[in-house]
Protein backbone atom coordinates (compact mmCIF):
# COMPACT_ATOMS: atom_id res chain seq x y z
CA UNK A 1 0.00 0.00 0.00
CA UNK A 2 1.16 3.61 -0.43
CA UNK A 3 1.52 6.07 2.01
CA UNK A 4 -2.20 8.22 2.82
CA UNK A 5 -1.52 11.33 1.14
CA UNK A 6 -2.44 14.14 3.78
CA UNK A 7 -6.28 15.70 2.90
CA UNK A 8 -4.67 18.75 1.62
CA UNK A 9 -2.44 16.64 -0.97
CA UNK A 10 -5.61 15.13 -2.21
CA UNK A 11 -7.57 18.75 -2.85
CA UNK A 12 -4.38 19.83 -4.88
CA UNK A 13 -4.14 16.71 -6.79
CA UNK A 14 -6.79 14.81 -7.27
CA UNK A 15 -9.59 17.52 -6.66
CA UNK A 16 -9.84 19.38 -10.15
CA UNK A 17 -9.51 16.17 -11.96
CA UNK A 18 -12.39 14.28 -10.32
CA UNK A 19 -14.52 18.16 -10.40
CA UNK A 20 -13.74 18.05 -14.00
CA UNK A 21 -14.72 14.56 -14.46
CA UNK A 22 -17.91 15.23 -12.51
CA UNK A 23 -18.79 18.57 -14.46
CA UNK A 24 -18.21 17.17 -17.92
CA UNK A 25 -20.13 13.87 -17.08
CA UNK A 26 -23.24 15.78 -14.69
CA UNK A 27 -23.21 19.74 -15.29
CA UNK A 28 -24.50 21.28 -11.94
CA UNK A 29 -20.94 22.79 -10.97
CA UNK A 30 -22.14 23.91 -7.18
CA UNK A 31 -23.23 20.37 -6.40
CA UNK A 32 -20.42 18.91 -8.37
CA UNK A 33 -17.95 20.78 -5.92
CA UNK A 34 -20.01 19.80 -2.94
CA UNK A 35 -19.44 15.89 -4.31
CA UNK A 36 -16.06 15.84 -4.24
CA UNK A 37 -15.67 17.35 -1.19
CA UNK A 38 -17.57 14.98 0.62
CA UNK A 39 -15.48 11.96 -1.25
CA UNK A 40 -12.61 13.60 0.50
CA UNK A 41 -13.68 13.45 3.67
CA UNK A 42 -14.75 9.36 2.77
CA UNK A 43 -11.54 9.19 1.69
CA UNK A 44 -9.58 10.51 4.53
CA UNK A 45 -11.35 8.42 6.70
CA UNK A 46 -11.52 5.24 4.87
CA UNK A 47 -8.22 5.03 3.68
CA UNK A 48 -6.09 5.06 6.38
CA UNK A 49 -7.65 2.11 7.64
CA UNK A 50 -7.54 0.23 4.35
CA UNK A 51 -5.09 1.60 2.40
CA UNK A 52 -4.76 3.46 -1.00
CA UNK A 53 -6.48 2.06 -3.39
CA UNK A 54 -4.45 1.58 -6.82
CA UNK A 55 -6.43 4.41 -9.05
CA UNK A 56 -7.40 6.54 -6.32
CA UNK A 57 -9.06 8.90 -8.51
CA UNK A 58 -11.17 6.38 -10.24
CA UNK A 59 -12.30 5.43 -6.71
CA UNK A 60 -12.72 9.48 -6.16
CA UNK A 61 -14.51 10.03 -9.35
CA UNK A 62 -17.23 7.01 -8.14
CA UNK A 63 -17.83 7.93 -4.55
CA UNK A 64 -18.09 11.68 -5.74
CA UNK A 65 -20.37 10.50 -8.30
CA UNK A 66 -22.50 8.77 -6.19
CA UNK A 67 -22.79 11.40 -3.67
CA UNK A 68 -23.90 13.90 -6.50
CA UNK A 69 -27.07 11.83 -7.12
CA UNK A 70 -27.66 11.79 -3.77
CA UNK A 71 -27.28 15.79 -3.57
CA UNK A 72 -29.47 15.98 -6.84
CA UNK A 73 -32.32 13.83 -5.58
CA UNK A 74 -32.64 15.66 -2.24
CA UNK A 75 -32.98 19.29 -4.38
CA UNK A 76 -35.85 20.80 -5.32
CA UNK A 77 -36.85 20.36 -8.87
CA UNK A 78 -35.79 16.36 -8.21
CA UNK A 79 -37.73 15.11 -11.06
CA UNK A 80 -35.93 16.99 -13.57
CA UNK A 81 -32.93 16.84 -12.38
CA UNK A 82 -33.01 13.07 -11.42
CA UNK A 83 -34.00 12.29 -15.50
CA UNK A 84 -31.02 14.27 -16.65
CA UNK A 85 -28.83 11.93 -13.48
CA UNK A 86 -30.59 8.69 -14.62
CA UNK A 87 -29.88 8.79 -17.99
CA UNK A 88 -25.98 8.15 -17.32
CA UNK A 89 -26.42 7.29 -13.97
CA UNK A 90 -25.19 3.52 -13.67
CA UNK A 91 -21.60 3.07 -13.06
CA UNK A 92 -19.63 6.35 -14.05
CA UNK A 93 -16.72 5.85 -17.08
CA UNK A 94 -13.90 7.46 -15.71
CA UNK A 95 -12.16 9.45 -18.47
CA UNK A 96 -8.39 8.91 -19.77
CA UNK A 97 -7.98 12.38 -20.17
CA UNK A 98 -7.21 15.36 -17.33
CA UNK A 99 -9.99 17.55 -17.31
CA UNK A 100 -8.01 20.16 -15.36
CA UNK A 101 -7.38 22.89 -18.43
CA UNK A 102 -10.74 22.84 -19.55
CA UNK A 103 -12.16 23.41 -16.30
CA UNK A 104 -10.03 26.31 -15.87
CA UNK A 105 -11.86 27.24 -19.07
CA UNK A 106 -15.35 26.89 -17.70
CA UNK A 107 -14.27 28.95 -14.51
CA UNK A 108 -12.99 32.01 -16.66
CA UNK A 109 -16.69 31.50 -18.07
CA UNK A 110 -17.32 35.03 -19.86
CA UNK A 111 -20.30 36.00 -17.93
CA UNK A 112 -17.90 36.42 -14.87
CA UNK A 113 -16.43 39.42 -13.90
CA UNK A 114 -12.24 38.81 -13.94
CA UNK A 115 -12.07 39.38 -10.27
CA UNK A 116 -14.90 36.44 -10.00
CA UNK A 117 -12.95 34.33 -12.84
CA UNK A 118 -9.86 34.32 -10.60
CA UNK A 119 -11.79 33.79 -7.50
CA UNK A 120 -13.28 31.01 -9.06
CA UNK A 121 -10.78 29.08 -10.48
CA UNK A 122 -8.12 29.39 -7.64
CA UNK A 123 -10.97 27.66 -5.80
CA UNK A 124 -11.85 24.73 -8.07
CA UNK A 125 -8.70 24.37 -9.90
CA UNK A 126 -5.85 26.01 -7.25
CA UNK A 127 -7.45 24.23 -4.38
CA UNK A 128 -6.61 27.45 -2.70
CA UNK A 129 -8.89 28.64 0.82
CA UNK A 130 -11.16 31.34 0.41
CA UNK A 131 -8.94 33.09 3.21
CA UNK A 132 -5.80 32.83 0.80
CA UNK A 133 -7.55 34.18 -2.33
CA UNK A 134 -8.68 36.88 -0.22
CA UNK A 135 -4.98 37.71 0.82
CA UNK A 136 -3.40 36.96 -2.70
CA UNK A 137 -5.97 39.40 -4.33
CA UNK A 138 -5.88 41.95 -1.27
CA UNK A 139 -9.49 41.87 -0.77
CA UNK A 140 -11.48 41.23 2.29
CA UNK A 141 -12.43 37.69 3.20
CA UNK A 142 -15.88 37.98 3.54
CA UNK A 143 -16.33 40.22 0.33
CA UNK A 144 -14.15 36.86 -1.33
CA UNK A 145 -16.28 34.45 0.17
CA UNK A 146 -19.75 36.20 -1.60
CA UNK A 147 -17.62 36.90 -5.05
CA UNK A 148 -16.90 32.69 -4.78
CA UNK A 149 -20.47 32.07 -4.22
CA UNK A 150 -21.95 34.39 -6.62
CA UNK A 151 -19.55 33.19 -8.93
CA UNK A 152 -20.51 29.25 -8.72
CA UNK A 153 -24.03 30.23 -9.47
CA UNK A 154 -23.47 32.26 -12.43
CA UNK A 155 -21.82 29.17 -13.68
CA UNK A 156 -24.11 26.80 -13.44
CA UNK A 157 -25.28 25.02 -16.14
CA UNK A 158 -22.98 25.78 -18.11
CA UNK A 159 -21.86 22.70 -20.97
CA UNK A 160 -18.11 21.68 -20.01
CA UNK A 161 -16.19 21.99 -23.21
CA UNK A 162 -13.01 23.69 -23.81
CA UNK A 163 -14.05 26.92 -25.81
CA UNK A 164 -13.73 27.45 -29.13
CA UNK A 165 -12.24 31.09 -29.30
CA UNK A 166 -9.52 31.20 -26.32
CA UNK A 167 -8.72 34.37 -26.46
CA UNK A 168 -11.88 36.28 -24.58
CA UNK A 169 -10.91 34.21 -21.55
CA UNK A 170 -6.96 33.57 -22.21
CA UNK A 171 -6.20 36.84 -19.69
CA UNK A 172 -8.16 35.84 -17.12
CA UNK A 173 -6.62 32.44 -16.99
CA UNK A 174 -2.95 33.56 -17.30
CA UNK A 175 -3.78 35.83 -14.46
CA UNK A 176 -5.11 32.67 -12.43
CA UNK A 177 -2.29 30.48 -13.38
CA UNK A 178 0.18 33.37 -12.16
CA UNK A 179 -1.69 33.69 -9.02
CA UNK A 180 -1.75 29.96 -8.59
CA UNK A 181 2.01 29.62 -9.04
CA UNK A 182 3.04 32.54 -6.75
CA UNK A 183 1.22 30.80 -3.82
CA UNK A 184 2.94 27.95 -4.22
CA UNK A 185 6.33 29.50 -4.35
CA UNK A 186 5.52 32.50 -1.07
CA UNK A 187 2.85 30.50 0.42
CA UNK A 188 0.48 32.87 1.90
CA UNK A 189 0.20 31.41 5.52
CA UNK A 190 1.78 28.45 7.15
CA UNK A 191 5.20 27.46 8.42
CA UNK A 192 6.84 26.33 5.21
CA UNK A 193 8.07 29.18 2.95
CA UNK A 194 6.95 27.11 -0.42
CA UNK A 195 4.03 25.29 -1.42
CA UNK A 196 5.76 23.22 -4.26
CA UNK A 197 2.73 21.40 -4.93
CA UNK A 198 0.80 24.25 -6.30
CA UNK A 199 3.98 25.36 -7.81
CA UNK A 200 4.19 22.09 -9.59
CA UNK A 201 0.38 22.38 -10.07
CA UNK A 202 0.84 25.82 -12.06
CA UNK A 203 4.09 24.79 -14.40
CA UNK A 204 1.43 22.11 -15.44
CA UNK A 205 -0.90 23.84 -16.47
CA UNK A 206 0.88 25.83 -18.02
CA UNK A 207 2.41 23.61 -20.29
CA UNK A 208 -0.82 22.52 -21.01
CA UNK A 209 -1.88 25.59 -22.17
CA UNK A 210 1.32 26.26 -24.31
CA UNK A 211 0.75 23.06 -26.17
CA UNK A 212 -2.70 24.54 -27.27
CA UNK A 213 -1.34 27.96 -28.07
CA UNK A 214 2.78 27.67 -28.81
CA UNK A 215 2.17 31.17 -30.93
CA UNK A 216 0.93 33.06 -28.36
CA UNK A 217 3.59 35.47 -26.95
CA UNK A 218 1.85 35.87 -22.97
CA UNK A 219 1.37 32.18 -22.61
CA UNK A 220 5.39 31.64 -23.66
CA UNK A 221 6.15 34.50 -21.57
CA UNK A 222 4.18 32.97 -18.60
CA UNK A 223 5.69 29.62 -18.79
CA UNK A 224 9.19 31.11 -18.83
CA UNK A 225 8.27 32.95 -16.02
CA UNK A 226 7.02 30.39 -13.78
CA UNK A 227 10.64 27.97 -15.16
CA UNK A 228 12.45 30.85 -14.42
CA UNK A 229 11.50 31.59 -11.08
CA UNK A 230 11.03 28.35 -9.82
CA UNK A 231 14.61 27.42 -11.09
CA UNK A 232 15.60 29.06 -7.67
CA UNK A 233 13.46 26.89 -5.16
CA UNK A 234 16.32 24.71 -3.81
CA UNK A 235 18.36 27.74 -3.26
CA UNK A 236 15.69 29.81 -1.49
CA UNK A 237 15.26 27.65 1.94
CA UNK A 238 17.88 26.17 4.20
CA UNK A 239 18.35 22.47 5.20
CA UNK A 240 15.63 24.16 8.54
CA UNK A 241 13.35 26.07 6.32
CA UNK A 242 14.90 29.47 6.46
CA UNK A 243 14.40 31.83 3.84
CA UNK A 244 17.16 33.04 2.39
CA UNK A 245 17.19 36.06 -0.02
CA UNK A 246 18.07 35.95 -3.57
CA UNK A 247 21.46 37.89 -3.08
CA UNK A 248 22.71 35.42 -0.87
CA UNK A 249 21.48 32.52 -2.15
CA UNK A 250 23.61 29.69 -3.54
CA UNK A 251 23.29 29.89 -7.39
CA UNK A 252 25.03 26.39 -7.54
CA UNK A 253 21.29 25.16 -6.58
CA UNK A 254 19.60 27.10 -9.23
CA UNK A 255 18.04 24.53 -12.14
CA UNK A 256 20.07 24.99 -15.13
CA UNK A 257 17.73 23.44 -17.38
CA UNK A 258 14.39 25.26 -16.31
CA UNK A 259 16.53 28.44 -17.09
CA UNK A 260 17.86 27.34 -20.22
CA UNK A 261 14.04 26.43 -21.04
CA UNK A 262 12.68 29.79 -19.69
CA UNK A 263 15.47 31.62 -21.57
CA UNK A 264 14.47 30.06 -24.82
CA UNK A 265 10.90 30.83 -24.20
CA UNK A 266 10.81 34.20 -23.55
CA UNK A 267 13.48 34.93 -25.93
CA UNK A 268 11.15 33.38 -28.74
CA UNK A 269 8.29 35.22 -27.61
CA UNK A 270 9.98 38.89 -27.38
CA UNK A 271 11.47 38.28 -30.38
CA UNK A 272 8.22 37.49 -33.00
CA UNK A 273 4.82 38.17 -31.04
CA UNK A 274 3.76 41.78 -29.05
CA UNK A 275 5.63 42.56 -26.31
CA UNK A 276 3.48 41.87 -22.91
CA UNK A 277 3.84 41.84 -18.97
CA UNK A 278 4.38 38.14 -18.83
CA UNK A 279 6.95 38.75 -20.95
CA UNK A 280 8.93 41.47 -19.39
CA UNK A 281 8.16 40.01 -16.10
CA UNK A 282 10.09 36.58 -17.67
CA UNK A 283 12.57 38.94 -19.20
CA UNK A 284 13.20 40.30 -15.26
CA UNK A 285 14.02 36.76 -14.04
CA UNK A 286 16.09 36.01 -16.81
CA UNK A 287 18.26 38.54 -16.18
CA UNK A 288 18.11 37.27 -11.91
CA UNK A 289 19.37 33.88 -13.24
CA UNK A 290 21.71 34.98 -16.05
CA UNK A 291 24.37 36.80 -13.38
CA UNK A 292 26.78 34.42 -11.82
CA UNK A 293 26.69 36.31 -8.66
CA UNK A 294 24.46 38.67 -7.03
CA UNK A 295 27.46 41.61 -7.89
CA UNK A 296 26.78 41.03 -11.54
CA UNK A 297 23.42 41.28 -11.49
CA UNK A 298 22.53 44.43 -14.70
CA UNK A 299 20.13 46.35 -12.66
CA UNK A 300 20.31 48.46 -15.30
CA UNK A 301 18.80 46.39 -17.50
CA UNK A 302 16.08 45.38 -14.93
CA UNK A 303 15.13 48.90 -13.98
CA UNK A 304 14.32 49.34 -17.85
CA UNK A 305 12.10 46.54 -18.20
CA UNK A 306 10.47 47.68 -15.19
CA UNK A 307 9.81 51.26 -16.62
CA UNK A 308 8.12 49.23 -19.92
CA UNK A 309 6.23 47.37 -17.93
CA UNK A 310 4.36 49.73 -15.02
CA UNK A 311 2.19 51.16 -17.85
CA UNK A 312 0.97 47.45 -18.95
CA UNK A 313 -0.05 46.30 -14.86
CA UNK A 314 -2.24 48.11 -12.44
CA UNK A 315 -1.64 47.85 -9.21
CA UNK A 316 1.01 49.01 -7.03
CA UNK A 317 3.14 46.01 -6.73
CA UNK A 318 5.07 46.68 -10.05
CA UNK A 319 6.36 50.14 -8.42
CA UNK A 320 7.51 48.32 -5.42
CA UNK A 321 9.77 46.13 -7.05
CA UNK A 322 10.61 48.98 -9.37
CA UNK A 323 11.90 51.08 -6.08
CA UNK A 324 14.20 47.80 -4.87
CA UNK A 325 15.65 48.30 -8.97
CA UNK A 326 15.68 52.31 -8.50
CA UNK A 327 17.56 51.78 -5.08
CA UNK A 328 20.75 49.72 -6.90
CA UNK A 329 20.82 52.04 -9.39
CA UNK A 330 20.64 55.32 -8.51
CA UNK A 331 20.83 54.67 -4.47
CA UNK A 332 18.49 53.87 -1.51
CA UNK A 333 17.57 57.40 -0.75
CA UNK A 334 16.12 57.77 -4.37
CA UNK A 335 14.19 54.12 -3.73
CA UNK A 336 12.61 55.05 -0.85
CA UNK A 337 11.59 58.83 -2.56
CA UNK A 338 9.65 56.63 -5.31
CA UNK A 339 8.20 54.15 -2.61
CA UNK A 340 6.80 57.43 -0.35
CA UNK A 341 4.91 57.55 -3.48
CA UNK A 342 2.72 54.72 -2.09
CA UNK A 343 1.94 55.58 1.75
CA UNK A 344 -1.62 56.10 0.43
CA UNK A 345 -2.48 53.16 -1.25
CA UNK A 346 -5.03 50.98 0.81
CA UNK A 347 -3.87 47.91 -1.53
CA UNK A 348 -1.06 47.69 0.38
CA UNK A 349 -2.28 48.82 3.92
CA UNK A 350 -3.31 45.00 4.76
CA UNK A 351 0.10 43.29 3.36
CA UNK A 352 3.49 42.91 4.78
CA UNK A 353 5.23 43.50 0.99
CA UNK A 354 5.68 47.69 1.66
CA UNK A 355 7.02 47.64 5.27
CA UNK A 356 9.74 44.72 3.96
CA UNK A 357 10.75 46.59 0.78
CA UNK A 358 10.81 49.69 2.93
CA UNK A 359 12.76 48.09 5.64
CA UNK A 360 15.35 46.92 3.61
CA UNK A 361 15.99 50.12 1.54
CA UNK A 362 16.44 51.94 5.03
CA UNK A 363 19.07 48.98 5.66
CA UNK A 364 21.14 50.13 2.94
CA UNK A 365 20.71 53.91 3.22
CA UNK A 366 21.92 53.24 7.21
CA UNK A 367 18.69 54.17 8.90
CA UNK A 368 19.37 51.08 11.41
CA UNK A 369 16.41 51.96 13.80
CA UNK A 370 13.70 52.75 11.34
CA UNK A 371 15.11 49.68 9.65
CA UNK A 372 14.40 47.45 12.98
CA UNK A 373 11.13 49.14 13.67
CA UNK A 374 10.15 48.41 9.76
CA UNK A 375 11.34 44.90 9.81
CA UNK A 376 9.33 44.16 12.72
CA UNK A 377 6.09 45.79 11.25
CA UNK A 378 6.41 43.62 8.02
CA UNK A 379 6.46 40.75 10.70
CA UNK A 380 3.03 41.62 12.15
CA UNK A 381 1.10 41.90 8.39
CA UNK A 382 2.61 38.28 7.42
CA UNK A 383 1.01 35.40 8.50
CA UNK A 384 3.81 32.76 6.89
CA UNK A 385 5.66 31.55 9.60
CA UNK A 386 9.06 31.81 7.68
CA UNK A 387 8.83 34.98 6.15
CA UNK A 388 8.18 36.24 9.56
CA UNK A 389 11.34 34.50 11.24
CA UNK A 390 13.22 36.12 8.69
CA UNK A 391 11.84 39.64 8.83
CA UNK A 392 12.74 39.34 13.05
CA UNK A 393 16.08 37.67 12.48
CA UNK A 394 16.97 40.99 10.25
CA UNK A 395 15.72 42.74 12.72
CA UNK A 396 17.51 41.29 15.63
CA UNK A 397 20.61 40.89 13.27
CA UNK A 398 20.53 44.93 13.27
Amino acid sequence: MSEVPRSEELWRELAPQVLGALVRRYGHFESCEDAVQEALVAASRQWPEDGVPEEPRTWLIRVASRRLIDILRSEQSRREREEAVFVSAGSPAVPDTDDSLTLLFLCCHPDLTTSSQIALTLRAVGGLSTAEIAYALLTPEATMGQRISRAKQKVRGTPFRAPAEYGERLAAVLQVLYLIFNEGYTGTAGESLQRVELATEAIRLARMLHGILPDDGEVSGLLALMLLTDARRAARTTPAGALVPLAEQDRELWDQSAIAEGVALVTRAMSSTELGPYQLQAAIAAVHDEARHSDDTDWRQILGLYHLLEPMLEGPVVTLNRAVATAMVHGPAAGLALLDTLKADERLARNHRYSAVRAHLLELDGQLEAAVTTYREAAKLTINSAEQRYLLTRATRL
